[in-house]
């Protein structure tokens, strides 16, 4: 349908989508018609696609430092209590089943206490998010960030880490102990240990945590660098890909972009870039 012309039924629908008319048991206030957009009365007079409708929607950023950018200023509101939490109306929602203009992608952990478009304060349609216990990057969830790069335009590629990550604290524990969770989890604590070889003796446990995690997002961004379609959008500037670690019991999130800050085995705590947003 989305390749066909549209007819006199779609277009009354998607108008009364954008002029906030098409929801039900609104208040006469509510129901009162927005200003329609220029761009899609024109598009109403020359008869376009579906495909042509969905381009209406802009993205939030249209290259990778516009992306960190407001990632950072969202993580900001969210981490000060200012978080703006964006709400789209009923006719917003409804507009978008005519695509989506995410402006950047996550990789993050499956834990329930880190929601993602919660953390950088985005709203609907803003990010595109693949979850997976311990942010790992595999032949699915490689598949999911490509598509998102090649068909979907994004700018920024996040792996995140968090704060008391189950995943790697799994991943840490000895073989005989791993030995016992099912084979599918055994499968993805794999994917996580090779991370896990050389960490720095650190005798605070939450340190030590805090760098195996870190650790872990620098080879999972290594790890996504290596496909050949992922280097040519860096090569291209279509795209930055960068590593952040999420602190639960802030709200911060600690962002590492340099290559030295992204570099695996560097042992590096804090660089230059982290946390430079809240201040």
């Amino acid at each position: 349908m989305s390749s066909q012309r549209i007819g006199r039924r779609e277009w009354c629908q998607g108008v009364l989508a954008f002029s906030g008319l098409a929801a039900t048991g609104l208040s006469a206030e509510q129901q009162k018609p927005a200003v329609m957009d220029p761009r899609l009365d024109e598009l109403i007079r020359r008869g376009a696609t579906m495909e042509e409708v969905a381009k209406l929607k802009d993205p939030v950023a249209t290259n990778p430092d516009e992306a960190i950018r407001a990632l950072k200023i969202g993580n900001a509101r969210f981490f000060g209590g200012q978080a703006e939490r964006p709400e789209a109306s009923a006719a917003e929602r409804r507009a978008q089943i005519l695509g989506q203009t995410p402006f950047g992608v996550v990789l993050s952990c499956s834990d329930s206490r880190v929601p993602t478009e919660i953390v950088f304060d985005q709203g609907l349609g803003d990010l595109f998010i693949t979850r997976v216990a311990g942010n790992v990057v595999d032949r699915t969830t490689l598949g999911s960030i490509e598509y998102a790069v090649g068909h979907l335009k994004t700018n920024v590629v996040v792996v995140m880490g968090h704060e008391g990550c189950g995943a790697v604290k799994a991943a840490l524990l000895p073989p005989e102990e791993r030995a016992r969770e099912t084979e599918n989890i055994q499968f993805l604590l794999n994917q996580i240990i090779p991370s896990l070889q050389k960490l720095p003796a650190i005798r605070d446990e939450k340190a030590k945590m805090r760098e195996a995690v870190i650790a872990n997002v620098r080879v999972q961004v290594q790890n996504l660098k290596k496909g050949k379609f992922i280097q040519d959008a860096i090569r291209s500037k279509k795209i930055a890909v960068i590593g952040a670690f999420y602190e639960i019991t802030s709200g911060a999130v600690d962002f590492l972009e340099t290559e030295e800050e992204l570099r695996v085995g560097s042992g590096l705590e804090r660089g230059s870039r982290w946390r430079e947003h809240l201040l």
